[in-house]
């Protein structure tokens, strides 16, 4: 018999100003308010896992698109402030609200990107190169040796993940990307941002060459 895996769930939801997770990969948040130590402490005797969810910086409410987080380590202190190392794990949506108080839960539906039958390896190739291309500049600004690592996802949808995850400081366009539906499309709109970071890198280098 093959079980159903439900695609509608209720979530607890803990709101991240200008901070976008991807799946699979990791976050440390550190608990103060209150509202959210409650939801960790009943998280941690159940399922471990709720969502995480970027504010819009224009209203300051929570965007429509997170990541289902899973707790892989935490600890207390004896303020009662709390370390949490998350994973994250899968995306959703929020369909609506069903408890504000004293901790936001949504009703939210899982995502997934939409299968395509077109090659995406050679974009990713690409993608890849221009990751080594960025990480190659920066190293020579800042007169360090940093290699690509050894461990670069295979797969084009863990990929474009890993490229998402590692635009730090561009909130917003991180979360255009979580948001995109097709791994093609991430991919493609990736190339274009690590195309200008690239030519802005090489630009910087070139002037500290000449000087």
């Amino acid at each position: 018999m093959v079980l159903m895996v439900p695609t509608i769930q209720l979530l607890p939801l803990f709101p991240l100003s200008k901070i976008v997770l991807f799946p699979g990969h990791t976050l440390l948040l550190y608990i103060v308010e209150f509202c959210h130590r409650t939801m960790i402490s009943d998280i941690l005797e159940g399922s471990h896992c709720f969502g995480v969810v970027n504010k819009n910086p224009t209203n300051g409410n929570m965007e429509s698109i997170g990541v289902c987080a899973e707790v892989v380590r935490f600890q207390n202190f004896s303020n009662d402030h709390m370390e949490l190392i998350i994973s994250g794990q899968k995306r959703f949506r929020i369909l609506k609200y069903t408890k504000e108080k004293p901790y936001k839960i949504g009703l939210v539906e899982w995502l997934q990107d939409k299968r395509t039958t077109q090659n995406l390896y050679p974009l990713s190739n690409e993608v890849k190169q221009l990751l080594q291309d960025v990480i190659h500049l920066s190293a020579k600004l800042m007169n360090q040796e940093v290699g690509l690592p050894n461990n670069l996802p295979i797969l084009p949808l863990e990929l474009s993940y890993l490229i998402g995850a590692s635009l730090r400081g561009m909130a917003t366009e991180q979360q255009i990307l979580l948001e995109t539906q097709e791994t093609q499309n991430r991919l493609q709109r990736e190339l274009k941002i690590l195309t200008i970071i690239r030519n802005h890198l090489a630009a910087k280098v070139s002037l500290k060459d000449i000087f």
